[in-house]
């Protein structure tokens, strides 16, 4: 018999991983996988032919770049705790899609190369995390790897994202020196083994005392002398943990290891079932009300973070990602969606593992299920067992660029037109179609989404389509008094569009026009984001 929802609630641990493209980051949560006994093998990121992929990138072009660029999530039961861990995108041209899948979670685990240190992505995702109140566990990973020295990535941690750091383990060396790293908790060694044979598991000896007669076999008395000098500095140094400046986002405990050598992956796995928070009580509008919606009430309410279709190529599939944020959810149930009122029986709800799945029999605060629907469920809905509670909508961030999309095949312009409103509700780009025109106007953040979309609708919708510079270079949205918008757009129909929920967009061609538009048009509001649902 199951536990009540808050008891449910308090083992969950839902977090994000984040990082800069190449800190190690699929790597690394493949072998939180591992850790948590939730695969046999670690994937390599670029392995060789099918045998051994990474389970968190599935998509056919992040196989063949080693790169990720749709979130994940992947579920697994370790130590008596739940863990949902929700794998973002690190290329920064995924930016929108990070930053929903963070709405999701509780607590994120940011990845610094040692050598690299913060690189710029890397303090756009933090901004995100701290706009979200996100607790941020750090992992400096590749100390196997020559490495700044650890004191002054700690000090960079200080200044630039203005955290606390709290190393919780402090490493013995890097690169070819690398030998382990000492628990400063409780005086213990963990040694590092190289690998000897490419066929072989990592296998690290276990913990041991570090004033002990064994610390010899893996340290000479210099090394252990640096060692035990640098510990001590940086005790005396930085302030010792404290849970509670943790969870208010003052202070970030930090774990070392090597994402690659499957070292160091244990103790963060502990660290964050320790300390990592469970899910809280979520900001919520009921009947014009603000209120609190806490895990352990009885009715079950989430929001969808993030659609993906076609995850199954075989079945034109269409999955809407909810985050539960209370009550017990069972398999069957009816949920209605806040701003249609359409009623959903919920039959077939996924776990996930990567693009794996399983049925959900019963899920409860903190996770994430799968809800198969063909086009009923849209980023930012709110559903809950009464259809009356609202969660605060996800944003859609103005693109940087945009282009326009034509299919080579004039015949095909229907399912274009199907394929790219698929693609928009899913978050993947922004489609927003002219006053003036036939042509779709298609907006993204970099330019490797334009490489994703062309690939998807080639391989899922088998269209071949052009990309084709627009004539426009901004899109904002309009606000303001219903007539004053309407007289606007009656008056700049050549640069007027619509987006995928018909609200009004002006296509500016460039920024000065933008501005000039914007001084002599001051009731009406030129948007950057717009919230969706």
């Amino acid at each position: 018999m199951s536990n009540s929802p808050a008891a449910e609630a308090a083992r969950r641990r839902t977090f994000a991983i984040i990082s800069h493209p190449d800190a190690g980051k699929t790597t690394l949560t493949e072998n939180v996988l591992l850790a948590g006994g939730a695969i046999r093998a670690a994937g390599a990121v670029r392995a060789r032919g099918e045998n051994r992929r990474t389970r968190s990138d599935w998509m056919k072009i992040e196989r063949e770049r080693g790169i990720s660029v749709s979130a994940s999530v992947m579920t697994f039961d370790h130590a008596g705790l739940m863990f949902n861990l929700l794998d973002t995108p690190g290329h920064e041209d995924f930016s929108e899609d990070t930053y929903r899948t963070l709405t999701a979670a509780d607590a994120a685990v940011m990845v610094l190369d040692a050598a690299k240190g913060i690189e710029p992505q890397t303090l756009k995702l933090f901004e995100v995390c701290r706009l979200r109140d996100i607790p941020i566990v750090t992992f400096i990973n590749k100390m196997d790897r020559e490495a700044q020295d650890p004191i002054e990535l700690l000090d960079e941690i200080a200044s630039k994202l203005a955290l606390d750091p709290a190393p919780l383990y402090w490493p013995a060396g890097s690169g070819g020196r690398f030998k382990g790293m000492l628990d400063l908790r409780n005086d213990k060694f963990l040694p590092f083994a190289k690998k000897t044979n490419d066929n072989k598991d990592e296998g690290h000896p276990g913990a041991i005392a570090f004033h002990g007669a064994a610390i010899n076999s893996y340290l000479d008395p210099d090394e252990q002398a640096e060692l035990e000098e640098g510990a001590m500095l940086i005790q005396e140094a930085s302030k010792p943990f404290d849970p509670k400046a943790f969870l208010e986002g003052h202070m970030t405990p930090v774990f070392f290891g090597s994402a690659l050598r499957h070292f160091g992956i244990d103790q963060l796995l502990e660290g964050l079932g320790a300390y990592a928070p469970p899910p809280k009580a979520v900001a919520a509008i009921k009947g014009g009300e603000p209120i609190h919606v806490a895990p352990g009430d009885p009715e079950v309410t989430g929001f969808v973070f993030k659609v993906q279709a076609n995850m199954d190529p075989n079945h034109r599939d269409r999955i809407a990602f909810l985050r539960l944020t209370s009550g017990k959810f069972q398999r069957g149930m009816k949920l209605k969606v806040q701003n249609t009122g359409r009623q959903l029986s919920v039959n077939a709800p996924i776990m996930f593992f990567a693009s794996d799945r399983e049925l959900a029999e019963e899920a409860f605060a903190g996770d994430v299920i799968g809800i198969p629907n063909h086009g009923v469920l849209r980023v930012g809905d709110s559903l809950s067992e009464t259809g009356t509670l609202r969660f605060a909508g996800l944003p859609n961030f103005a693109p940087e660029i945009l282009q326009r999309v034509r299919v080579k095949d004039p015949l095909k312009a229907k399912h274009l037109k199907k394929a790219l409103e698929g693609l928009a509700e899913e978050g993947v780009t922004q489609l927003f179609r002219p006053v003036i025109g036939a042509d779709f106007i298609v907006g993204a953040v970099g330019p490797l989404q334009f490489e994703v979309m062309a690939d998807r609708l080639a391989n899922e919708y088998q269209l071949d389509v052009l990309f084709e510079q627009a004539p426009y270079s901004e899109a904002r949205w309009l606000t303001g008094e219903k007539a004053d918008v309407e007289d606007f757009a009656s008056k700049h129909k050549s640069a007027m569009g619509t987006d995928i929920d018909d609200q009004h967009v002006f296509l500016a061609k460039s920024s000065w026009e933008m501005g000039y538009v914007a001084e002599r048009f001051p009731k009406i509001g030129f948007e950057r984001s717009k919230e969706r649902a």
